[in-house]
C-alpha cells in the first residue's frame, strides 16, 4: 500500500527554520539531561525512520533501532518524539500554516464590497449577530497543563527572538533561555497520575479565559472598529460546557455549576480590576490643565477619594471609587477579597451595566477636550468592551443534559405530585397534552419534603442553582439547556417544566406570553434524528405557549451533533445529513419568524466535524448561517487553536469573517447546479452509508476486532477527562462515546471514522464529469473532500497491519483488515480522480509538508505502542509497560494534532 510518505512524486519538504532551531535544542537538552547514549539511539532511530519515510534505497533493510531500547530507554525516546512534535506544532503555529488566506474580517468585508455588500450590511447584520466559540471537557487533550504552559513560555521567548532582542526582560540570553524552558519540558512528567475531576477541568479551562480570551477580545474589537468605521455590538462572546453538562457525566452536579460560575465571576473581576489599577496610573490629568464635565467631578467626589495628593485629579479619583465599588462586588459576588485589595469603602455594583455606565462616564470625560484620542481606543476602551462582553460572568455556561434522563425525572415529579402515575407510559400526543396543561400554570410540581430518587433531586439541585446564579451574575451566565438524544416535541417540553421548577419559565398572565430565561434546545445527533429535526421544530413551533416565546426572543437555536451522525453513518452521510438538515430547518424558522441559530457540535478529528472551520462555516447552506453560529472547541483544539493570543487571534478572526461571508456573500451555486449535487450527494450518501454500516454493525466480529485492534481498551483508563468512555456498562458501539471511538483509530493509524465507505460512493458514481464538476466548485464538498484528505494523508495502513497481531481471531481480522484496505484504496483512488490530482495534497504544499514532516516521528512511537500492548495485554504486570503506553498514545496524538 503506497502511502504519501513514500510518494516518490511528492516534492522535497522545505522545513520551517523554527523547527531546525528547535529540534536542535531539543537534541542538546537529551544529550545534556538524557546521555549521550539515549541522544546517539534517538538520532539513529530518527533518521532510520526519516531515510524509510523518503524512500531511500535499502531503508526497509535497516535495522529500526527499536529492539535495542530498554523499557526506561523507551519511556525516554517516547518523551523526545513527543517533545519535537510540541515544538514542531509550536513552529507551525508561529509561521501561520494554520491560517488560511482572507481568514479575516478586512479581507472579508473587501471581498463582500467587490460583490456589491456594503459596510452597511455587514453592520446591520452584526446588529443581530452572536458568534460563540464553546469550550467543553471532552476528553482528548493528553498533555498536562504544566506541559502547555511550557510550551507557551517558548512561544513569548520566540518573539523576542524574532524582535531582535538577545535578552529577555531579566537579562537572561534568549538562545539559554529556550534551552531552559526545554529542559524544563523534558523534566516535566507529561502524564497525569490522578483522574481529572471537574474542578480540575474547571482550572484549565480558566486558563484560557483569563490568559487568551479577555485581553483578545477587546483587541479584535479595537481592530474590527477601524475596518468597519463604527463601534459594533459585541457580537463575538465565548461560551462553556464545563460545570454545566452532565450528560453522561454523574460528576457534574449543582456544586460544579456553581464553582464554575463562580470561578468565572472572579477571574473577570481580577482582570478589570487590574486594568482599573493600571488606568489610574495613567489617568493623571488635572483640573489645572484639562477641563473635566461635572459627570466626572460627581463620580470623583462621590468616590469618597478625599487625598489631598489627588485632590485636582479627578479622573484618578472616580477611578478609585470604581475600583473600590468593583472590589466590594468581588467580595459579593466570590466571596473572596482581590488580589489587591481596595484603599476605599465602595458599594458593590448590582450589574456589569452599572460598572459599565461609570466608565463610560470617565470616557466622555476624556471625550470633551481635544480630538478626543485620549477616550477613543486605548485601555479604557478596551476594558469598556471586555465588560460589554463577558460581564460578571465571563462565559455562558451551557447546562445539558440527556432526554431520557428528564423523561425519568418529569415522570417522577407527576408522580409525586398526584398528576400522573404513569407518565412513561403514554403516547407522545397525550404527553405532550399534559404537559402543555403543567406549563399553563405557575404551580411548581416538586416539594420540598417529598422523598424523590437521587437522579431527580440531583437534577431538582441543578435548576434551583441555576436560578440563583441568574440572581447572582445575571440572566446572561446561563441561557442555553441542550437535550442531548432529542427525538420528540415532548423531549423540549420535559425541559421547559423542569425549569418552571425554578422560575426560568413563568406562564403567561392576562394574555402575555410566557417568559423564559432559559432556552431549551435539541441536539440532534443521529442520521435519523438530523432527518426528523426539520418536524419536530415545525411542531414545537406550533405550540402557541412556545411560539410566544420565541417572538418575543427573536431566535432559537438548534445542536446538531457531528460526532455521533458519524459513528452511526459514516463520514460523508453525517456531513451531507448535516447539511440536509441545516437546509431543511430554514424554512421552518422562516415561517415561525424566528431567526435560525444552529449550534455545530464539531471535534477536533474530521471523523467528528474536525478540520478548518473557516471552510466548514462558508460550506453552510445559504440561509442557514444568519450572522448567528455556536461551535463547540474541545479536547486538544482548545489548546491548538488558543493555545496563545495570535494563534487565537487568527482562529477568532477566521471564524468571524467566514460567519460575514456565509451570511451576506451570494450563493456562487446556481439553483440549477444545486438541484444536480443535491441529487447526486443524495446518491453518494446512500451509497457511502451502506458500505459504512455493512462494515460497522454489519460484520460479525467487529467489536471485538475494533477493541483488539486498537488501544481503546488503554485510553480509556488516562486520566484525561472526569467522563466515562461509555455512556453505559456496555461495551457496544453504539454505546462509546465518539471521542475514544475516534481517537483510537488515529491512534492505530487506520482513522476509519474519516473516511471508510467514500471510497465505495466515489467508485461506484457513473457520472465522473458531475463529480469533478463538484468538487471543483461547491463549496460544501470541496470541504469535504479537503478534510477527508488530510485524513487520508495522516493514515498509514501498512503502520496499521503492526496492529494486526493484538486480535484473538486471525483469520476474522485478515478479513475485516482486507476489506478496510480495500476501503481506503478506493477512497484514496476516487479522491485523487474528482480532486484531479497526481497525489494526496498537490494542492495543498503548507499542509502537505507538515505532515510528512511529522510522519517518520510517528512511525517509531506506533512500533513501540504495538509491542508494549502485547506485553501489556499478556498480562506482564511492569509499571513501566502501562507508562510506556500511555507515553506514546500521547506523543501520536500530539504528532496528529486533531486525533480526537
Amino acid at each position: 500500500m503506497a502511502t504519501l510518505a513514500s510518494n516518490p512524486s511528492a516534492p522535497a519538504i522545505t522545513q520551517n527554520p523554527d523547527i531546525r532551531y528547535l529540534g536542535r535544542l531539543l537534541g542538546d537538552v537529551i544529550r545534556a539531561y538524557g546521555g549521550e547514549k539515549l541522544y546517539k539511539q534517538t538520532e539513529y532511530i530518527r533518521s532510520a525512520s526519516v531515510d524509510r519515510a523518503r524512500g531511500v534505497q535499502g531503508a526497509d533493510l535497516t535495522d529500526t533501532g527499536l529492539e535495542a531500547l530498554s523499557l526506561d530507554d523507551t519511556l525516554a525516546f517516547t518523551r523526545g518524539f513527543m517533545l519535537f512534535s510540541m515544538l514542531a506544532n509550536l513552529a507551525e503555529d508561529r509561521q501561520g500554516v494554520a491560517a488560511e488566506p482572507g481568514a479575516d474580517v478586512a479581507s472579508a468585508i473587501e471581498r463582500l464590497e467587490a460583490e456589491g455588500v456594503g459596510r452597511g450590511a455587514v453592520l446591520d447584520l452584526l446588529s443581530n449577530a452572536l458568534i460563540v466559540p464553546v469550550m467543553t471537557a471532552h476528553p482528548t487533550e493528553v498533555r498536562r497543563k504544566s506541559m502547555i504552559d511550557h510550551k507557551n513560555r517558548i512561544a513569548e521567548l520566540m518573539l523576542l527572538k524574532d524582535a531582535g532582542r538577545a535578552e529577555t526582560d531579566e537579562g537572561e540570553q534568549l538562545d539559554e533561555a529556550i534551552f531552559r524552558q526545554i529542559a524544563l519540558l523534558w523534566q516535566t512528567r507529561p502524564l497525569r497520575r490522578e483522574k481529572l475531576f471537574v474542578a480540575d477541568e474547571i482550572e484549565n479551562v480558566l486558563a484560557y479565559f483569563r490568559d487568551i480570551f479577555l485581553p483578545v477580545l477587546p483587541a479584535l474589537y479595537a481592530r474590527w472598529e477601524r475596518v468597519l468605521g463604527a463601534r459594533p455590538q459585541s457580537f463575538l462572546r465565548v461560551g462553556n460546557w464545563i460545570g454545566g453538562d452532565r450528560d453522561g457525566n454523574p460528576f457534574v452536579q449543582a456544586e460544579q455549576l456553581e464553582l464554575a460560575l463562580k470561578k468565572g465571576c472572579g477571574a473577570a473581576i481580577a482582570y478589570y480590576l487590574d486594568a482599573l489599577h493600571a488606568l489610574g496610573a495613567e489617568l493623571s490629568l488635572s483640573t489645572e490643565l484639562a477641563h473635566v464635565p461635572q459627570a466626572v467631578l460627581d463620580l470623583a467626589e462621590a468616590s469618597g477619594d478625599v487625598s489631598p495628593s489627588r485632590r485636582d485629579e479627578p479622573y484618578r479619583r472616580a477611578i478609585s471609587g470604581i475600583y473600590a465599588r468593583l472590589a466590594a462586588t468581588c467580595t459579593a459576588l466570590t466571596a473572596t477579597q482581590p488580589a489587591r485589595p481596595a484603599s476605599l469603602k465602595g458599594e458593590a455594583y448590582g450589574s456589569p451595566q452599572e460598572l459599565r455606565r461609570d466608565l463610560v462616564t470617565v470616557a466622555q470625560g476624556l471625550a470633551s477636550e481635544g480630538d478626543g484620542a485620549l477616550a477613543t481606543g486605548g485601555a479604557l476602551g478596551r476594558l469598556i468592551r471586555a465588560v460589554e462582553t463577558f460581564g460578571f460572568h465571563l462565559a455562558t455556561l451551557d447546562m445539558r443534559q440527556n432526554s431520557a434522563v428528564h423523561e425519568r425525572v418529569v415522570a417522577e415529579l407527576l408522580k409525586q405530585a398526584g398528576v400522573e402515575s404513569d407518565y412513561l407510559a403514554l403516547d407522545e400526543y397525550a404527553r405532550i397534552a399534559l404537559l402543555r396543561r403543567e406549563l399553563a400554570n405557575n404551580r411548581p410540581l416538586g416539594a420540598p419534603f417529598s422523598d424523590y430518587s437521587d437522579e431527580t433531586a440531583s437534577e431538582l439541585a441543578i435548576v434551583h442553582a441555576a436560578a440563583q446564579a441568574h440572581r447572582t451574575y445575571g440572566p446572561a451566565c446561563i441561557t442555553h439547556y441542550i437535550i442531548s438524544k432529542a427525538e420528540s416535541v415532548s423531549d423540549l417540553l420535559e425541559v421547559n417544566i423542569l425549569l418552571k421548577e425554578a422560575g426560568l419559565w413563568r406562564a403567561g398572565v392576562d394574555g402575555a406570553p410566557p417568559q423564559a430565561a432559559v432556552m431549551a434546545i435539541p441536539l440532534f445527533e443521529t442520521i435519523a434524528d438530523l432527518e426528523a429535526a426539520p418536524g419536530i421544530m415545525t411542531a414545537y413551533f406550533g405550540l402557541p405557549e412556545i411560539a410566544g416565546v420565541v417572538k418575543v426572543r427573536g431566535h432559537q437555536e438548534v445542536m446538531i451533533g457531528y460526532s455521533d451522525s458519524n459513528k452511526d453513518g459514516g463520514y460523508i452521510t453525517s456531513t451531507w445529513s448535516l447539511y440536509r438538515a441545516s437546509q431543511a430547518l430554514e424554512p421552518v424558522f422562516a415561517e415561525a419568524g424566528a431567526a435560525m441559530q444552529l449550534f455545530h457540535g464539531r471535534g477536533g478529528a474530521v471523523g467528528r466535524g474536525g478540520g478548518s472551520a473557516f471552510k466548514a462555516i462558508q460550506a453552510q447552506p445559504r440561509g442557514s448561517v444568519q450572522g448567528r453560529i455556536r461551535i463547540t472547541e474541545q479536547g486538544e483544539v482548545i489548546a491548538a487553536k488558543f493555545g496563545t493570543r495570535d494563534v487565537a487571534m487568527t482562529n477568532l478572526e477566521a471564524m468571524t469573517s467566514a460567519t460575514l461571508l456565509a451570511s451576506l456573500e451570494p450563493d456562487p451555486i446556481s439553483a440549477r447546479d444545486a438541484e444536480r449535487f443535491g441529487g447526486a450527494m443524495d446518491a453518494l450518501s446512500k451509497s457511502a452509508f451502506a458500505a459504512y454500516r455493512d462494515l460497522v454493525y454489519g460484520t460479525e466480529g467487529f467489536k471485538e476486532f475494533f477493541r483488539q485492534l486498537t488501544p481503546i481498551q488503554e485510553i480509556a483508563g488516562l486520566k484525561i477527562g472526569s467522563r466515562p468512555a461509555s455512556r453505559t456498562k456496555s461495551n457496544a458501539i453504539e454505546d462509546l462515546r465518539a471521542i475514544p471511538w475516534v481517537f483510537s483509530w488515529a491512534q492505530a493509524r487506520v482513522m476509519l471514522p474519516g473516511w471508510y465507505g467514500v471510497g465505495h460512493a466515489l467508485t461506484a458514481f457513473e457520472d465522473k464529469a458531475l463529480l469533478a464538476d463538484m468538487a471543483q466548485h461547491w463549496a460544501f464538498l470541496k470541504s469535504a473532500l479537503a478534510n477527508l484528505e488530510m485524513v487520508l494523508a495522516k493514515s498509514d495502513l501498512g503502520i496499521a497491519a503492526r496492529y494486526l497481531p493484538l486480535v484473538e481471531d486471525q483469520a476474522k481480522a485478515d478479513e475485516i483488515f482486507g476489506r478496510i484496505r480495500d476501503g481506503w484504496a478506493r477512497t484514496h483512488d476516487g479522491l485523487l480522480a474528482a480532486t484531479g490530482q497526481s497525489r494526496l495534497l498537490e494542492k495543498s504544499p503548507a499542509l502537505d509538508s507538515s505532515i510528512r514532516l511529522r510522519l517518520p516521528y510517528i512511525e517509531p512511537l506506533n512500533l513501540l505502542q504495538v509491542e508494549l500492548l502485547k506485553r501489556h495485554r499478556a498480562g506482564e504486570e511492569d509499571a513501566r509497560i502501562k507508562e510506556g503506553i500511555e507515553l506514546s498514545i500521547n506523543a501520536i496524538a500530539t504528532a496528529l494534532r486533531n486525533s480526537g
